[in-house]
C-alpha cells in the first residue's frame, strides 16, 4: 500500500483542521484490529454499526459522539476468578474505536445481545438544507413590486 504524507499540504492550509483530524484518525484505525466490526446500510438514510464485544457487559462499554466522531470505548474490570486460566483466547482487553460520522448523521440508539454491540445511525437532514421546489408565479419578486408601485404613481 502506498503511503502519502499530507503534512506539507496541511502546514500551508488554513481552516482544514477537520480534514487533518480525519486523516490521522483513518491512519490510526488501519493499525487497530480489535474489536472487529461491521458497518451495514439498513435503509436509504439508515446504518448499523455492529461490534463483536465478547466478554463485555453493557456497563463496561461507553458510546460518545462529539464533533462528528463516534467513540466506542470498552473497559473490563478484573474480576476475581476461581481457578487458573490455562489459555486466554477471548480477548477482553480495553479498547477504543473511533468512527468519523458524515454531516447530519445521528446515533439513534444502541443495543447489546449475544456478545454483539449494535449502534443504529440515521441521516437527519434539517428542512432548511433539503432541496425545495419553487413554484413559478407563486409570488412576485421584490424588485417587480417596487417597479409596479413606481409605474402606478407616475400614471396618477
Amino acid at each position: 500500500m502506498t503511503n502519502f504524507d499530507l503534512a506539507p499540504l496541511l502546514r500551508s492550509a488554513i481552516g482544514f483542521d477537520r480534514l487533518a483530524r480525519q486523516v490521522s484518525h483513518a491512519r490510526a484505525a488501519e493499525q487497530q484490529g480489535y474489536p472487529p466490526y461491521n458497518i451495514e446500510k439498513t435503509g436509504d438514510d439508515a446504518y448499523r454499526l455492529t461490534m463483536a464485544v465478547a466478554g463485555f457487559r453493557p456497563q463496561d462499554i461507553e458510546i460518545v459522539v462529539k464533533d462528528n466522531i463516534l467513540v466506542v470505548t470498552g473497559r473490563v474490570e478484573n474480576e476475581a476468578r476461581s481457578g487458573e486460566v490455562l489459555y486466554r483466547g477471548i480477548a477482553a482487553r480495553a479498547f477504543e474505536r473511533r468512527f468519523t460520522l458524515a454531516d447530519h448523521l445521528v446515533v439513534e440508539g444502541a443495543d447489546m445481545r449475544d456478545g454483539l454491540l449494535y449502534v443504529g445511525l440515521k441521516r437527519v437532514v434539517p428542512e432548511t438544507l433539503k432541496p425545495r421546489r419553487i413554484e413559478i408565479g407563486s409570488r412576485q419578486p421584490a424588485g417587480a413590486v417596487a417597479n409596479d408601485q413606481q409605474a402606478a404613481s407616475q400614471a396618477a
